[in-house]
This record gives structure tokens, C-alpha cells and sequence, in this order.
């Protein structure tokens, strides 16, 4: 099972649900939990991870030789991301632009261009108490978090469950996350920004032909729009997280949720046990 988590909006409380749903279920079966929000990943704090290796994201990006190019500019005209620029008898490359599709390279007429890796980022690969925990960290200044994200889910589970705790909105980062899952949740609060951006995490998850529920945190802060919208949409209302100073106050501190509020245990527990109903 791959349960991916995200939401259309930040600060909603999908750290707060991905890591008490990895602590609730490791006491039942395997659990790997993959923190794709490579621009700020912070789940290590809450599952107390401890970093066993890391291992360096390269993406491939164009090496002119210019002894060897004739300046024609065929490499700028197959550029479909404007990476590589032909200025009279030189050539400019932006390698943050580079996507590494390799068109440059295989349509060079005079073989001038190769291949050199570029680091982007990094991944890491740890353990917490039983839980598969892996990262990922973009580079500062670095635009591309996609290739770093497919690192991140080469390390997917093989039995019991992987949890993906997605980047907040829609955009391509969130799409690399959770495609490919057996279900996401979208955390949301009863809020009109939280609604509006659920319905924009909605419409993407549904263009993925994504099983989805949501998750309502801080309920009790806004208003009772959210769960009509998922009503009328048909959409499952899995669990509600009431607004509570304890979770907050604990949440600062970097304390899990379910260590905080021991309650919490069986109530994640259940809301798996919905999504496999759901799935099933």
C-alpha cells in the first residue's frame, strides 16, 4: 500500500498526519515513510530519524567541446526549456534551466556536446525506532525538485506500507509525489483559503485518477463549507483534528502527536483501516 499525503495548501498539518500515521502503524506492520517536500523537509524532527546515509541527486547537463562546434545552432533550436544559447562562436549553457532530456546531445551535428552531471541535491537514508525513513534535499538556488523526489521514491517499500508526505500546492513537485500512490490524503482546514485550495488539490488528484480523501484539521476554526463541498462531491471526510492548544504546544516542541496525545493511536489506526476499505 502507498499512501500519499498532501494538500493544496501549506500549513495545513500534513507533517502532523503523514508522521503520526508512520509512529501508529510500525507497531503493526513494516513502515517506510518518504518525505518528498525536498525545499523543507521536516519530518525527521517528529520521528526523531537517525541518518544512516546520504546519497548525492545528479542530473545530466550539456559539455560543449568548442573545438569541436560549428556554431549552427541546432542544439538551441531542440532546447525546449531555453538551457543552451548560441552567441556567435560561443555557447552559453544554464544548467539550472536543464531538464536533462539529452536532445542537445543527440542532435548535435558535429558531436560537440556531451553529458556532465550536476548535482542538484541530496537524499537520505535513515531509521527511526522500526520506521524506513527517507529524504530528500534540494539544493539552495537549485529550481528542479522533481528528479530529486523520483530519488526519494526509488526507496518505496516493498511490504506493509510507504507513506509520501508530499510539497504543499499542486504544482509539478506535488504531481511527481503522488502519482503512482494506492490512495492520498488531502489535509485540509475549515477555512475559505483551505477550501479553495482543496478543490485545486481535488482536480489534480482526480486528473491522476487518484483515490482520495480528506483529512479536516483544526476543525472548529472556521466553518462547516469544507465538509459540505466534500459531501456534494462525494468525497469520504476520513478524520477530523479538533483546534487544541495541547496539539499545538506539543507540535513546537517537536513532539509527536500521538506520544502528546496517546489517544491518537487508535485513531490513526482507524484511519487506515478505512483507506483499506476504501481501496478494496
Amino acid at each position: 500500500m502507498i499512501v500519499s499525503i498532501a494538500s493544496g495548501k501549506g500549513g495545513t498539518g500534513k507533517t502532523l498526519v503523514a508522521t503520526s500515521l508512520a509512529l501508529a502503524l510500525k507497531v503493526t506492520m513494516p513502515v517506510t515513510l518518504l518525505d518528498c517536500d525536498v525545499e523543507e523537509p521536516n519530518d525527521h524532527i517528529y520521528i526523531r530519524a537517525r541518518l544512516l546515509r546520504t546519497e548525492p541527486v545528479n542530473t545530466p547537463v550539456p559539455l560543449v567541446d568548442e573545438s569541436k562546434c560549428t556554431s549552427c545552432g541546432m542544439c538551441q533550436d531542440v532546447c525546449a526549456f531555453n538551457a543552451i544559447a548560441v552567441l556567435g562562436s560561443s555557447v552559453l549553457v544554464f544548467n539550472e534551466l536543464c531538464h536533462g532530456c539529452g536532445a542537445c546531445t543527440r542532435f548535435c551535428p558535429a558531436g560537440a556536446i556531451t553529458e556532465a552531471p550536476h548535482q542538484i541535491g541530496v537524499v537520505e537514508v535513515g531509521d527511526a525506532d522500526g520506521i524506513r525513513f527517507i529524504d530528500g534535499i534540494l539544493t539552495i538556488g537549485q529550481p528542479m525538485a522533481p528528479p530529486i523526489i523520483r530519488q526519494v521514491k526509488k526507496h518505496t517499500g516493498t511490504e506493509g506500507v510507504t507513506i509520501i508526505d508530499a510539497s504543499p500546492g499542486t504544482s509539478c513537485p506535488v504531481v511527481e509525489a503522488v502519482k503512482g500512490s494506492d490512495y492520498c490524503i488531502l489535509v485540509t482546514e475549515p477555512t475559505p483559503f483551505g477550501l479553495n485550495d482543496l478543490r485545486l488539490a481535488v482536480e489534480t488528484v482526480r486528473e491522476l485518477h487518484i483515490r482520495h480523501g480528506v483529512v479536516i484539521n483544526r476543525a472548529g476554526v472556521g466553518d462547516a463549507h469544507t465538509e459540505e463541498y466534500c459531501s456534494n462531491e462525494g468525497i469520504p471526510v476520513l478524520m477530523t483534528i479538533p483546534l487544541d492548544e495541547r496539539i499545538a504546544r506539543s507540535y513546537s516542541r517537536g513532539v509527536p502527536l500521538i506520544e502528546a496525545l496517546p489517544e491518537y493511536q487508535a485513531r490513526f489506526l482507524a484511519l487506515y483501516g478505512r483507506i483499506e476499505e476504501l481501496v478494496a
